[in-house]
């Protein structure tokens, strides 16, 4: 069985508004990874270590944006809304469908 390797999150559903795309970006807002880097070609054990730092620091803020500090909370907004607004332009909805 052949491992399936992440997509990166320039190549990720809906500007990576997915599981796996939240973490990439989690990691950026926290400075765990560069904004440079896309996690393209990464496994599944690569991406759960990285789940695993972005949990760890989110923790002390309960995993709430409204708790980040400023400068923490403004890379968040930045980032998402980003993401948000390009996905709705290419026709994604926030609104769940049937499948999710």
């Amino acid at each position: 069985m052949t491992e399936q390797l992440y997509v990166g999150i320039d190549q990720d559903n809906n500007e990576g508004l997915t599981h796996l795309g939240r973490i990439v970006r989690d990691a950026w807002i926290f400075g765990i990874l560069p904004e440079s880097e896309t996690c393209a070609g990464w496994s599944s054990a690569q991406m759960q270590v990285l789940y695993e730092k972005v949990y760890a620091a989110w923790e002390p803020y309960a995993h709430l944006p409204s708790r980040l500090p400023d400068d923490l909370r403004e890379r968040h907004t930045h980032f998402y809304s980003t993401a948000i607004t390009t996905a709705k332009k290419k026709g994604w909805s926030p609104d769940l469908s049937e499948d999710d």
